[in-house]
């Protein structure tokens, strides 16, 4: 009878490099920072309802005697014009920009992946049209695009998703098709190859698994970008809409009231910076694990 091999040691080398990952990630203080800041705005997503101090100020309350109350005790972040709690505004908008980031993201990999995987596999006439179209996106900023598009959809919250997804994926596409150009020549690709393995075979087997490490240092960066994007046109009027608390739309009404009741934007505009920044130092920290040259360095 066949003698079963523990599970440890049939993975006992995939359990090693987790451990020397884990190792080299806990080395740097700004990838922990970066880790503790990103799993503090998802537990504030997930859970915003329920820590908010004044939910029913998330939805439309008016409390006009409370109105502009700076920070207190009961208030630590104030209140805004309307005297809602603006911490708790904050809170919970927090579920509604990391839900547009998550989206957009998402988006973009699943078009570009695809994209620059055949790009950069079969060349030819059809790189030369997927890369030409690429370009066609990428001279063409993509704020400005996106208001573009918004300004044609209508303003909203899906509207705002739907036009920065729409010129997020050009990225993934350079990124993933300068990596299938370099994995295509490789040994194991050309063994596949001679042993008669089929091109979709070789593509998710061999060319998408060795672009992951790559693909996930700029999803982690390019969430926190997408918050902030998605914060721009919520600031000019082409996001959320009230009483929905959204960060960009709450700085937008805030400017009015600068600089007497400062207080009012600094909540949401501090989450931006701090989503921001520990999304792009938590890329940081994979970039340094998963990329060779930067542990060999």
């Amino acid at each position: 009878m066949a003698v079963r091999t523990p599970w440890r040691e049939r993975h006992a080398g995939t359990l090693r490099q987790w451990r020397l990952y884990a190792h080299l990630f806990r080395r740097s203080f700004s990838s922990m920072l970066g880790l503790a800041l990103v799993l503090l705005f998802l537990l504030l997503a997930a859970f915003g309802p329920l820590i908010a101090p004044y939910p029913e100020d998330t939805q439309g309350a008016v409390h006009m005697d409370n109105k502009l109350q700076p920070p207190s005790l009961a208030h630590p972040f104030g209140t805004d014009e309307m005297g809602d709690d603006i911490l708790s505004r904050v809170i919970v908008g927090t579920r509604t920009s990391l839900w547009i980031g998550l989206v957009i993201t998402a988006v973009a990999v699943l078009v570009g992946v695809p994209l620059g995987i055949f790009a950069g596999y079969v060349g030819g006439r059809t790189r030369e049209a997927i890369m030409r179209l690429t370009d066609v996106f990428l001279s063409v900023p993509g704020l400005a695009l996106a208001l573009a598009i918004v300004a044609s959809l209508g303003p909203g919250i899906m509207n705002c998703v739907i036009a920065l997804s729409l010129v997020w994926w050009p990225g993934y596409v350079r990124l993933i098709e300068s990596k299938t150009l370099a994995l295509k020549q490789e040994l194991f690709v050309e063994a596949a190859r001679a042993v008669g393995a089929s091109t979709p075979y070789i593509l998710f087997r061999h060319i998408l698994p060795n672009c992951v490490s790559p693909l996930i240092v700029k999803a982690s960066m390019d969430f926190g970008l997408a918050v902030l994007a998605a914060a721009s046109l919520g600031f000019i009027g082409l996001g959320a809409k009230a009483p929905a608390p959204e960060w960009g739309s709450m700085i937008s009404i805030a400017r009015s009231y600068m600089p007497d009741w400062w207080w009012y934007a600094l909540a949401p505009g501090l989450a931006i910076y701090l989503t921001v920044l520990g999304f792009n130092l938590f890329g940081d920290g994979l970039r340094d694990i998963l990329d060779p040259k930067s542990r060999s360095s």
